[in-house]
């Protein structure tokens, strides 16, 4: 591969926000696990596990995940930002205004971004969920490790078709993440990505978000 059909494949990845019912292949699943476990690791600790979702096991966990949502208590395993200011707010508020205008959401109308933001709760309608998990006792270096296996698994994903959407919202809900899969107090629950075919008329797929030039986030030394 060349840079350029690198960056290509790095543009036309985006976070997916309505998907097709139709699910991925099995062994294509297996082909995009196979390609990101290749990314590098501290110490080749490779941290990440994973559990996939498919067909009656996805929608059982969006019935579950939706409920939890509407009724529980947010409790991350990871702690959240504690605030976003200066030009990361102004990245994160762009954003946001852009999804909600492509939706039809008005500023001010909270109802309507209310239910937009449910959405993550519903998985998008995708029919595969990966929930990304680390042990707890490698701490901020095992999450570390995993964003990056997080990254290649939607770049390979994208090289087969196949849509995604990193999703720390589903991780507010850690507590119920680790009753409903089982997943041991001994590891941290990061993230979910949501996969599958876009739905390419879906109005929420219509816009794309914007990547800083290297003149601010690169400082040049000799």
């Amino acid at each position: 591969m060349t840079l350029t059909e690198l960056d290509d494949l790095l543009t036309r990845r985006h976070s997916c926000r309505a998907f097709r019912p139709d699910p991925v292949p099995k062994s294509d699943i297996e082909n995009i696990l196979t390609s990101a476990r290749r990314v590098p690791s501290w110490c080749n600790a490779q941290p990440w596990q994973v559990i996939v979702t498919s067909g009656t096991e996805t929608d059982r966990f969006r019935e579950a995940l939706l409920h939890e949502a509407a009724t529980g208590i947010p409790a991350p395993d990871l702690p959240f930002p504690a605030s976003y200011s200066g030009v990361y707010q102004d990245r994160r508020r762009a954003c946001g205004w852009a999804l909600y205008e492509s939706v039809g959401v008005e500023k001010g109308d909270r109802a309507a971004s209310a239910k937009q933001m449910m959405e993550n709760f519903s998985l998008f309608g995708a029919p595969h969920c990966a929930i990304i998990s680390s042990p707890r006792e490698l701490g901020p270096y095992g999450a570390m490790d995993c964003g990056g296996f997080v990254t290649a698994f939607t770049l390979a994903a994208q090289a087969l078709g196949v849509a995604s959407i990193p999703q720390a919202a589903v991780a507010t809900y850690g507590p119920f993440l680790h009753r409903f899969f089982d997943i041991p107090d001994d590891r941290l629950i990061l993230c979910a990505i949501s996969f599958g075919y876009p739905d390419h008329d879906h109005p929420a797929n219509a816009f794309r978000t914007e990547r800083a030039g290297l003149d601010e986030f690169v400082e040049w030394r000799g």
